[in-house]
C-alpha cells in the first residue's frame, strides 16, 4: 500500500535538509511541493536542492516547467498523484513511504485532502466580457446559476465571483458541483517544522545572505536579460528585491534587508496557514535532536501501517 510522509512548514525551517536525511535512511524519494521550484533556472532564490543533493536521493517535480509556463494547482495535483500512485513508486512494492516536501500549502492540501479542482484555464475574452458588467451584476448572475457558490462567496469578492462564472460558462456545470474533497485512502503522516518568529529571524537572515553569496544577483540579472524584467516569476520573493537593486532603485544592502523583511512576513503567513490543520504533527525546527525524534515517529508510522 502507498504511504506518504509530508514535511511542511514555513520557509527557512529546514524542511529540505530533514527530508533529504530521512529519504537517505529510507532509501525513498522526494516529491517537491514548492510552487517555484517547479520552474527551471529559478534555483538560488528558491533554495532549490542542489545538483549534488538531487543525486543523493531522487527528486521529482523539480525543473519541470519553463519560466514562461504556468503550473496550476490542478496541474501539480495531477502530476504528484500520478507519481505517488505509480507502479514504480517505492511504496508500491514495499513498506517505504514517499516524501512530499515543501511550503506551498495549496500544493500539499491538494494531495492530502484530495481537493477537487475544476480544470478550466483562464478565459481571457470571457473574463473581459464579464468584467465589463460590473461586480453587482456578476454576483446577481452567480446567485442565479450557482446559489450554493454564491452563499460561500462575498458579494464584493470579484475574483472568486468571476472564477465561478467562468467555470460555469465553460463547463456548463456550477463550480460548487465540481469542488469538494476526495481524500486518498493510503496512510499519510504529516510532519510540520515549527519555529517562532523571533528564532526564525536569524535563520532567514543567514539564508538570505547565503543566497546572495551564492550568486543570486547574477541569477536575477541573467533571468532579466533572457526573459525580460516583466516576467511574473521575477516579481516573487527574493527576485523582486534584487531586480530593484539591478534597476538602480535601491542598494544591495537595502535589497537584502527588504528580502529578509518580506521573507519574515511570508513565513508568518505560512505558519498561520499550516497551523489551521490539526492533523499536522509539529516538531521544533531548532531541536538538536530533531532528526532522531522525527525518525522515531516515522518508524512508528511505518510499523503501524504495515501491520
Amino acid at each position: 500500500m502507498t504511504k506518504l510522509i509530508v514535511i511542511c512548514g514555513a520557509t527557512a525551517t529546514g524542511k529540505s535538509g530533514l527530508a533529504l536525511a530521512l529519504a537517505m535512511r529510507l532509501c525513498s524519494v522526494i516529491i517537491n511541493a514548492d510552487s517555484r521550484q517547479v520552474y527551471r533556472e529559478f534555483d538560488i532564490g528558491t533554495a532549490k536542492p542542489t545538483v549534488a543533493e538531487q543525486k543523493l536521493v531522487p527528486h521529482y517535480l523539480i525543473d519541470i516547467c519553463d519560466p514562461t509556463d504556468r503550473m496550476t494547482v490542478a496541474d501539480y495535483q495531477q502530476q504528484a498523484q500520478a507519481l505517488i500512485n505509480s507502479p514504480s513508486s517505492p511504496s508500491s512494492s514495499s513498506s517505504l513511504p514517499v516524501l512530499l516536501v515543501g511550503g506551498t500549502g495549496l500544493y500539499i492540501r491538494s494531495i492530502v485532502q484530495g481537493m477537487k479542482i475544476p480544470r478550466v484555464a483562464p478565459q481571457i475574452k470571457l473574463r473581459s466580457q464579464l468584467e465589463s458588467l460590473g461586480q453587482p451584476q456578476l454576483y446577481a448572475m452567480l446567485q442565479q446559476v450557482d446559489p450554493v457558490a454564491a452563499q460561500k462567496i462575498h458579494g464584493n469578492d470579484s475574483v472568486r465571483t468571476l472564477r465561478a462564472l467562468e467555470v460555469f460558462y465553460v463547463t456548463g456545470y456550477p463550480i460548487s458541483e465540481q469542488q469538494g474533497e476526495n481524500p486518498p485512502d493510503y496512510p499519510i503522516l504529516q510532519i510540520g517544522l515549527d519555529c517562532d518568529v523571533e528564532r526564525l529571524a536569524p535563520r532567514i537572515q543567514q539564508r538570505t545572505e547565503q543566497m546572495i553569496a551564492n550568486g543570486l544577483v547574477t541569477e536575477v540579472e541573467n533571468l532579466c536579460q533572457k526573459y525580460g524584467a516583466d516576467l511574473s516569476l521575477l516579481n516573487t520573493l527574493g527576485y523582486q528585491e534584487i531586480k530593484q537593486y539591478l534597476a538602480g532603485d535601491i542598494s544591495l544592502d537595502e535589497a537584502k534587508e527588504l528580502t529578509i523583511l518580506h521573507t519574515r512576513q511570508f513565513a508568518k503567513r505560512q505558519r498561520t496557514w499550516f497551523r489551521a490543520y490539526p492533523k499536522i504533527e509539529w516538531f521544533d525546527a531548532n531541536d538538536p535532536e530533531l532528526l532522531e525524534k522525527v525518525w522515531q515517529r516515522v518508524n512508528q508510522f511505518i510499523n503501524c501501517t504495515s501491520s
